[in-house]
């Protein structure tokens, strides 16, 4: 087992590449971090091995490990119970409110609870009833109730 500034750098950056995943998780720097542990193996195994093919074996194996990733992890993550947790303004579609401010130009303003948002939908005066149908962003899509 030869211990040279090859095998200490691949091992350097297969650990440098494990923590940037444990940093920021994504499920992408894990794969990279593994392509690089198997060219640290590979260095030990084959201590005469140049550095550009070394750099050639890191480069397929990254890609073959992020395919691997694609094929077969990606999407397959548990499905959440409750979809829409963090998505506050998708919550309140179906939702009936009444104008804040009425709808003119195509904008205005309802306050739902403690927060105002910003509507689009129809020209429509304020205290009129409106049912929220969709989102743009941050700002809810309504229509008339009749």
């Amino acid at each position: 087992m030869a211990w040279n500034w090859q095998t200490v750098t691949w091992a350097a950056i297969a650990l440098l590449l494990f923590a940037a995943e444990a940093m920021a998780p994504g499920a992408f720097m894990l794969w990279l971090g593994l392509a690089a542990a198997v060219v640290f193996g590979l260095v030990l195994v084959f201590p005469g091995l140049s550095v550009l093919a070394q750099v050639a074996a890191f480069v397929l194996l990254s890609f073959v490990s992020i395919q691997v990733y694609r094929t077969w992890f990606r999407g397959r993550e548990r499905q959440s119970d409750r979809p829409l947790l963090n998505r506050r303004a998708e919550q309140l579609v179906g939702r009936v409110v009444t104008l804040e401010r009425g709808i003119v130009q195509g904008s205005g303003r309802v306050q739902i609870a403690d927060a105002y948002w910003d509507v689009i939908g129809p020209e429509l005066p304020a205290g009129a009833a409106v049912r929220v149908i969709g989102t743009d962003g941050m700002t809810l899509r309504v229509e008339a109730v009749s």
